[in-house]
Protein backbone atom coordinates (compact mmCIF):
# COMPACT_ATOMS: atom_id res chain seq x y z
CA UNK A 1 0.00 0.00 0.00
CA UNK A 2 1.14 3.11 -1.03
CA UNK A 3 2.28 6.01 2.21
CA UNK A 4 -0.57 7.24 3.91
CA UNK A 5 -0.82 11.05 2.41
CA UNK A 6 1.40 10.40 -0.46
CA UNK A 7 -1.18 10.21 -3.36
CA UNK A 8 -3.55 13.14 -1.93
CA UNK A 9 -0.25 15.56 -1.81
CA UNK A 10 0.36 13.98 -5.40
CA UNK A 11 -3.26 15.31 -6.47
CA UNK A 12 -2.75 18.72 -5.60
CA UNK A 13 0.53 19.09 -7.05
CA UNK A 14 -0.76 17.50 -10.49
CA UNK A 15 -3.66 20.01 -10.80
CA UNK A 16 -1.25 23.45 -9.78
CA UNK A 17 -3.00 24.02 -6.82
CA UNK A 18 -0.35 24.77 -4.48
CA UNK A 19 -0.82 24.30 -0.93
CA UNK A 20 1.62 24.26 2.26
CA UNK A 21 2.88 20.65 3.14
CA UNK A 22 0.06 19.10 5.53
CA UNK A 23 -3.20 21.53 4.54
CA UNK A 24 -5.36 18.29 3.10
CA UNK A 25 -8.22 19.37 2.41
CA UNK A 26 -10.42 18.16 -0.56
CA UNK A 27 -12.64 20.29 -2.51
CA UNK A 28 -15.70 19.80 -4.53
CA UNK A 29 -16.43 19.48 -7.96
CA UNK A 30 -19.02 18.14 -10.12
CA UNK A 31 -18.95 16.83 -13.80
CA UNK A 32 -19.46 19.41 -16.22
CA UNK A 33 -22.29 17.01 -18.13
CA UNK A 34 -23.96 17.57 -15.05
CA UNK A 35 -26.20 20.46 -16.06
CA UNK A 36 -28.32 20.91 -19.10
CA UNK A 37 -26.46 23.97 -21.36
CA UNK A 38 -26.59 24.75 -24.88
CA UNK A 39 -22.42 25.46 -24.32
CA UNK A 40 -19.66 24.74 -22.54
CA UNK A 41 -19.60 28.61 -21.45
CA UNK A 42 -22.70 28.19 -19.86
CA UNK A 43 -21.99 25.10 -18.22
CA UNK A 44 -18.72 26.89 -16.66
CA UNK A 45 -21.24 29.58 -15.51
CA UNK A 46 -23.84 27.06 -13.98
CA UNK A 47 -21.23 25.21 -12.06
CA UNK A 48 -19.79 29.00 -11.02
CA UNK A 49 -23.19 30.10 -9.75
CA UNK A 50 -22.98 27.03 -7.37
CA UNK A 51 -20.14 27.70 -5.81
CA UNK A 52 -18.27 24.71 -7.55
CA UNK A 53 -14.72 25.14 -8.25
CA UNK A 54 -13.23 22.42 -9.35
CA UNK A 55 -14.46 20.24 -12.63
CA UNK A 56 -13.63 16.94 -13.91
CA UNK A 57 -13.89 17.63 -17.80
CA UNK A 58 -16.35 15.86 -19.61
CA UNK A 59 -14.94 16.33 -23.44
CA UNK A 60 -19.22 15.40 -24.64
CA UNK A 61 -20.09 19.43 -22.93
CA UNK A 62 -16.92 20.65 -24.87
CA UNK A 63 -17.95 18.78 -28.57
CA UNK A 64 -21.37 20.19 -29.10
CA UNK A 65 -22.33 18.62 -32.76
CA UNK A 66 -21.87 14.57 -30.69
CA UNK A 67 -25.14 14.28 -28.69
CA UNK A 68 -24.21 14.50 -25.21
CA UNK A 69 -26.14 10.48 -24.31
CA UNK A 70 -24.15 9.11 -26.97
CA UNK A 71 -20.58 10.61 -25.89
CA UNK A 72 -21.20 9.70 -22.07
CA UNK A 73 -21.83 5.87 -23.55
CA UNK A 74 -19.19 5.49 -25.74
CA UNK A 75 -16.48 8.07 -24.45
CA UNK A 76 -13.25 7.89 -27.10
CA UNK A 77 -14.93 5.94 -29.29
CA UNK A 78 -16.44 9.19 -30.51
CA UNK A 79 -14.85 11.91 -29.60
CA UNK A 80 -10.98 10.52 -29.97
CA UNK A 81 -10.93 11.97 -33.30
CA UNK A 82 -11.40 15.54 -32.11
CA UNK A 83 -9.06 15.65 -29.40
CA UNK A 84 -6.43 18.82 -30.45
CA UNK A 85 -4.99 21.68 -29.28
CA UNK A 86 -6.93 23.95 -30.20
CA UNK A 87 -9.86 22.07 -28.32
CA UNK A 88 -7.57 22.10 -24.99
CA UNK A 89 -6.64 25.54 -24.81
CA UNK A 90 -10.45 26.38 -25.56
CA UNK A 91 -11.46 24.51 -22.45
CA UNK A 92 -9.02 25.67 -20.41
CA UNK A 93 -9.61 29.34 -21.62
CA UNK A 94 -13.36 28.42 -20.38
CA UNK A 95 -12.39 27.21 -17.24
CA UNK A 96 -10.00 30.13 -16.65
CA UNK A 97 -12.59 32.99 -17.06
CA UNK A 98 -14.95 31.67 -14.73
CA UNK A 99 -11.80 31.04 -11.85
CA UNK A 100 -13.06 27.09 -11.97
CA UNK A 101 -9.81 23.95 -12.20
CA UNK A 102 -9.82 21.22 -14.39
CA UNK A 103 -9.09 18.71 -11.72
CA UNK A 104 -9.19 15.72 -14.76
CA UNK A 105 -10.12 15.56 -17.90
CA UNK A 106 -12.15 12.12 -19.22
CA UNK A 107 -10.41 9.59 -21.16
CA UNK A 108 -12.86 6.88 -21.03
CA UNK A 109 -13.35 3.56 -23.19
CA UNK A 110 -13.82 0.04 -23.02
CA UNK A 111 -10.20 -0.69 -22.68
CA UNK A 112 -11.39 -4.67 -22.61
CA UNK A 113 -14.12 -4.47 -25.57
CA UNK A 114 -14.16 -7.68 -27.73
CA UNK A 115 -13.00 -5.84 -30.96
CA UNK A 116 -9.19 -5.26 -30.51
CA UNK A 117 -9.43 -3.15 -33.49
CA UNK A 118 -11.65 -0.92 -31.65
CA UNK A 119 -9.61 -1.09 -28.55
CA UNK A 120 -6.31 0.27 -30.37
CA UNK A 121 -8.12 2.99 -32.17
CA UNK A 122 -9.16 4.31 -28.92
CA UNK A 123 -5.83 3.20 -27.37
CA UNK A 124 -4.36 6.02 -29.96
CA UNK A 125 -7.08 8.28 -28.77
CA UNK A 126 -5.85 7.95 -25.31
CA UNK A 127 -2.39 8.50 -26.14
CA UNK A 128 -3.49 12.36 -27.99
CA UNK A 129 -4.93 13.01 -24.46
CA UNK A 130 -2.57 12.19 -22.42
CA UNK A 131 -0.10 14.29 -23.99
CA UNK A 132 -2.65 17.16 -24.16
CA UNK A 133 -3.71 16.98 -20.75
CA UNK A 134 -1.36 19.87 -19.62
CA UNK A 135 -2.60 22.25 -22.38
CA UNK A 136 -6.44 21.21 -20.64
CA UNK A 137 -4.74 22.34 -17.16
CA UNK A 138 -4.76 19.37 -16.19
CA UNK A 139 -2.44 16.58 -15.06
CA UNK A 140 -4.89 13.48 -14.62
CA UNK A 141 -6.79 11.36 -16.99
CA UNK A 142 -9.56 9.25 -15.74
CA UNK A 143 -10.03 5.52 -17.40
CA UNK A 144 -12.80 2.98 -17.50
CA UNK A 145 -11.33 -0.67 -17.16
CA UNK A 146 -14.16 -1.47 -19.39
CA UNK A 147 -16.28 -4.69 -20.35
CA UNK A 148 -16.42 -7.69 -22.37
CA UNK A 149 -19.78 -6.16 -23.20
CA UNK A 150 -20.18 -3.69 -25.72
CA UNK A 151 -21.45 -1.06 -23.30
CA UNK A 152 -18.11 -0.66 -21.19
CA UNK A 153 -20.36 0.09 -18.09
CA UNK A 154 -22.30 -3.32 -18.38
CA UNK A 155 -21.37 -6.25 -16.13
CA UNK A 156 -20.21 -9.80 -18.43
CA UNK A 157 -19.62 -12.83 -17.45
CA UNK A 158 -16.43 -12.87 -19.21
CA UNK A 159 -14.64 -9.95 -17.04
CA UNK A 160 -13.22 -12.31 -14.50
CA UNK A 161 -11.50 -14.36 -17.21
CA UNK A 162 -7.75 -14.40 -17.99
CA UNK A 163 -7.98 -13.11 -21.52
CA UNK A 164 -9.96 -10.12 -20.08
CA UNK A 165 -7.20 -9.15 -17.62
CA UNK A 166 -3.87 -9.02 -19.99
CA UNK A 167 -6.14 -7.17 -22.68
CA UNK A 168 -6.04 -4.85 -19.84
CA UNK A 169 -2.91 -4.86 -18.62
CA UNK A 170 -1.07 -4.53 -22.40
CA UNK A 171 -3.64 -1.16 -22.86
CA UNK A 172 -2.76 -0.09 -19.36
CA UNK A 173 1.33 -0.73 -19.69
CA UNK A 174 1.35 1.45 -23.24
CA UNK A 175 -1.02 4.68 -21.82
CA UNK A 176 0.96 4.54 -18.60
CA UNK A 177 4.30 4.37 -20.22
CA UNK A 178 2.74 7.49 -22.32
CA UNK A 179 1.66 9.22 -19.31
CA UNK A 180 4.28 8.81 -17.02
CA UNK A 181 6.45 10.51 -19.96
CA UNK A 182 4.23 13.16 -20.15
CA UNK A 183 4.18 13.82 -15.97
CA UNK A 184 0.24 12.53 -16.10
CA UNK A 185 -1.33 10.20 -14.18
CA UNK A 186 -3.79 7.74 -15.05
CA UNK A 187 -6.85 7.78 -12.79
CA UNK A 188 -8.89 4.03 -13.02
CA UNK A 189 -12.00 3.54 -11.17
CA UNK A 190 -12.60 0.37 -9.63
CA UNK A 191 -16.43 -0.11 -10.41
CA UNK A 192 -19.23 -3.29 -9.99
CA UNK A 193 -19.52 -3.78 -14.04
CA UNK A 194 -16.15 -3.70 -15.17
CA UNK A 195 -12.85 -5.83 -15.01
CA UNK A 196 -11.65 -3.83 -12.20
CA UNK A 197 -14.47 -4.31 -10.00
CA UNK A 198 -13.19 -4.48 -6.61
CA UNK A 199 -10.58 -2.83 -4.51
CA UNK A 200 -8.65 -6.02 -4.32
CA UNK A 201 -8.45 -6.10 -8.16
CA UNK A 202 -7.55 -2.72 -8.29
CA UNK A 203 -4.58 -3.29 -5.98
CA UNK A 204 -3.24 -6.29 -8.35
CA UNK A 205 -3.83 -3.95 -11.19
CA UNK A 206 -1.35 -1.25 -10.29
CA UNK A 207 1.50 -4.34 -8.80
CA UNK A 208 0.96 -5.83 -12.21
CA UNK A 209 1.51 -2.68 -14.28
CA UNK A 210 3.76 -1.51 -12.21
CA UNK A 211 3.76 2.39 -12.94
CA UNK A 212 3.54 5.40 -10.58
CA UNK A 213 1.44 6.83 -13.10
CA UNK A 214 -1.61 4.37 -12.73
CA UNK A 215 -3.69 5.81 -9.63
CA UNK A 216 -6.87 5.60 -8.73
CA UNK A 217 -10.34 7.12 -8.84
CA UNK A 218 -12.51 6.02 -5.69
CA UNK A 219 -16.20 5.86 -5.92
CA UNK A 220 -17.50 4.16 -3.01
CA UNK A 221 -20.88 3.78 -4.75
CA UNK A 222 -19.42 1.67 -7.24
CA UNK A 223 -17.60 -1.22 -5.04
CA UNK A 224 -20.32 -3.00 -3.05
CA UNK A 225 -20.90 -7.03 -4.20
CA UNK A 226 -23.71 -8.76 -3.27
CA UNK A 227 -23.76 -8.48 0.90
CA UNK A 228 -21.43 -5.91 1.35
CA UNK A 229 -23.68 -2.86 1.68
CA UNK A 230 -24.48 -4.59 5.70
CA UNK A 231 -21.03 -4.31 6.61
CA UNK A 232 -20.50 -0.98 4.97
CA UNK A 233 -18.04 0.73 7.78
CA UNK A 234 -15.44 -2.67 7.37
CA UNK A 235 -15.91 -2.97 3.35
CA UNK A 236 -14.94 1.19 3.35
CA UNK A 237 -12.30 0.62 5.35
CA UNK A 238 -10.74 -2.78 4.23
CA UNK A 239 -11.00 -0.67 0.61
CA UNK A 240 -8.96 1.87 1.73
CA UNK A 241 -6.55 -0.24 3.58
CA UNK A 242 -5.97 -2.08 -0.16
CA UNK A 243 -5.81 1.47 -2.63
CA UNK A 244 -6.31 4.33 0.07
CA UNK A 245 -2.49 5.53 -0.82
CA UNK A 246 -3.00 5.91 -4.19
CA UNK A 247 -6.15 7.59 -4.68
CA UNK A 248 -5.90 10.89 -6.62
CA UNK A 249 -9.53 11.61 -7.66
CA UNK A 250 -12.83 10.53 -5.75
CA UNK A 251 -16.22 10.47 -6.69
CA UNK A 252 -19.98 11.53 -5.03
CA UNK A 253 -22.77 10.10 -5.60
CA UNK A 254 -25.45 7.57 -4.15
CA UNK A 255 -26.60 3.90 -3.94
CA UNK A 256 -29.97 2.27 -2.66
CA UNK A 257 -28.56 -1.58 -3.34
CA UNK A 258 -25.40 -3.35 -3.49
CA UNK A 259 -24.81 -5.98 -6.34
CA UNK A 260 -24.36 -3.43 -9.04
CA UNK A 261 -23.12 0.55 -9.31
CA UNK A 262 -24.46 3.09 -7.61
CA UNK A 263 -26.72 5.74 -9.75
CA UNK A 264 -28.32 7.94 -7.31
CA UNK A 265 -27.58 11.35 -6.39
CA UNK A 266 -25.27 12.19 -3.23
CA UNK A 267 -27.77 11.95 0.03
CA UNK A 268 -30.32 10.08 -2.03
CA UNK A 269 -29.68 6.63 -1.00
CA UNK A 270 -27.62 4.77 1.70
CA UNK A 271 -23.78 5.37 1.34
CA UNK A 272 -22.42 6.37 5.04
CA UNK A 273 -20.66 9.58 3.52
CA UNK A 274 -19.24 10.35 7.16
CA UNK A 275 -17.61 7.02 7.02
CA UNK A 276 -16.39 7.69 3.39
CA UNK A 277 -15.27 11.19 4.02
CA UNK A 278 -13.03 10.13 7.15
CA UNK A 279 -11.47 7.46 5.03
CA UNK A 280 -10.51 9.78 2.67
CA UNK A 281 -8.79 12.07 4.87
CA UNK A 282 -7.36 9.57 6.99
CA UNK A 283 -5.57 8.12 3.64
CA UNK A 284 -4.68 11.66 3.50
CA UNK A 285 -6.68 12.26 -0.09
CA UNK A 286 -6.89 16.38 -0.62
CA UNK A 287 -7.80 16.17 -4.48
CA UNK A 288 -11.62 16.64 -5.58
CA UNK A 289 -14.46 15.34 -4.93
CA UNK A 290 -16.14 15.56 -8.06
CA UNK A 291 -20.38 14.53 -7.79
CA UNK A 292 -22.42 13.27 -10.73
CA UNK A 293 -25.52 11.52 -11.27
CA UNK A 294 -27.44 14.71 -10.45
CA UNK A 295 -30.23 14.30 -12.39
CA UNK A 296 -33.02 13.67 -9.92
CA UNK A 297 -32.20 17.09 -8.17
CA UNK A 298 -32.02 19.45 -10.96
CA UNK A 299 -32.75 21.65 -11.39
CA UNK A 300 -33.85 23.10 -8.03
CA UNK A 301 -32.39 21.12 -5.47
CA UNK A 302 -28.55 20.50 -7.14
CA UNK A 303 -27.25 22.11 -3.68
CA UNK A 304 -29.18 19.75 -1.17
CA UNK A 305 -26.34 16.87 -2.85
CA UNK A 306 -23.33 19.71 -2.30
CA UNK A 307 -24.69 20.60 0.93
CA UNK A 308 -25.24 16.61 2.15
CA UNK A 309 -21.55 16.12 1.04
CA UNK A 310 -20.05 19.31 3.06
CA UNK A 311 -22.19 18.43 6.42
CA UNK A 312 -21.13 14.95 6.86
CA UNK A 313 -17.23 15.64 6.10
CA UNK A 314 -14.19 15.98 9.16
CA UNK A 315 -14.15 19.20 10.36
CA UNK A 316 -12.01 21.22 8.12
CA UNK A 317 -11.52 19.04 5.33
CA UNK A 318 -13.82 20.46 2.70
CA UNK A 319 -13.32 23.80 1.24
Amino acid sequence: MGRPGGAGRLGRRLTGDVRPEGDEMARIGVMTTEFDAASLEEAAEQIARHGIGCIQLQLGSAIREIPTTDALLRGLDVLGDKINTDLAAYCREVFDGVGIEIAAVDGTYNMVHPDRNRRARNLDHLLRLIDLAPRFGTRIVTVCTGSRDDMMWRRHPANGSEEAWQDLVEQLRTAAAAAEATGVVLAFEPEHNNVIDSAGRARRLMDEVGSPALKVLMDAANIFHAGDLQRMRDHLHEAFELVGGDIVLAHAKDLDHDGDAGGRAAGTGLLDYAGYLAELQAHGFDGAIVLHQLAELMPDRVDEAFRHVRDRAPAGYLD
